[in-house]
């Protein structure tokens, strides 16, 4: 179990400005990691009422589950480890894990019972993270129902790095700001 707050900017690119980060950075194959998300709510979208968003994210030898909670700055991030048995279990039953102690508990604090929970989205992402000057920069490619996007994504630290950073950042690669939606958002909102 691990809680944090996670303070992060993110824009939209196209395939060439992701090709041309890559290439500035120097990345290749063995500085991706591909992961499958997997997104939760209640019937009802209950967590979505909340602005809350939950998901279980899939590695090739582990899982793990996360709750995302809004907070004045940034979100707070509950994080239970799961099996590798587990995440497959919830792909199979589209249930949540019921062993994510940490997150039921939070959940139940909320009046939000995870047997209520169903599975509602599903996103690849194929990711590179590295640390550069402004904090922890990622780039990823992601497929979700019949889309393929590109993103960045710029995780700061403390409030104290502010927004500037992030935008200093686009313009010394000529990239321009394309608001990013989360990726529940784009998963969920996408199905037909």
């Amino acid at each position: 179990m691990n809680d944090s707050i996670e303070i992060e900017y993110k824009t939209m690119l196209t395939q060439s400005e992701y090709l041309q980060l890559i290439a500035y950075y120097q990345l290749n194959s063995s500085h991706f990691v591909t992961q499958t998300n997997l997104y939760f709510d209640t019937s009802v979208y209950q967590l979505k009422e909340k602005n809350m968003g939950l998901r279980v994210r899939v590695f090739d030898t582990e899982a793990e589950a996360t709750l995302k909670i809004p907070q004045k700055i940034g979100l707070l991030e509950v994080t239970d480890k799961i099996t590798q048995a587990e995440a497959d279990e919830a792909v199979k039953t589209k249930q949540f894990p019921q062993s994510a102690q940490h997150i039921s508990d939070v959940l139940k604090s909320e009046t939000i019972e995870t047997e209520e929970l169903q599975l509602i989205g599903r996103l690849v992402t194929r990711r590179a993270e590295l640390v550069i000057t402004e904090g922890k920069l990622a780039l990823d490619e992601n497929w979700y129902q019949d889309q393929h996007d590109f993103e960045l994504e710029l995780e700061v630290q403390d409030s104290g790095k502010n927004e500037s950073d992030f935008f200093a950042l686009l313009n010394q690669f000529n990239i321009p700001y394309r608001p990013a939606k989360n990726k529940i958002v784009r998963a969920v909102t996408m199905r037909k």
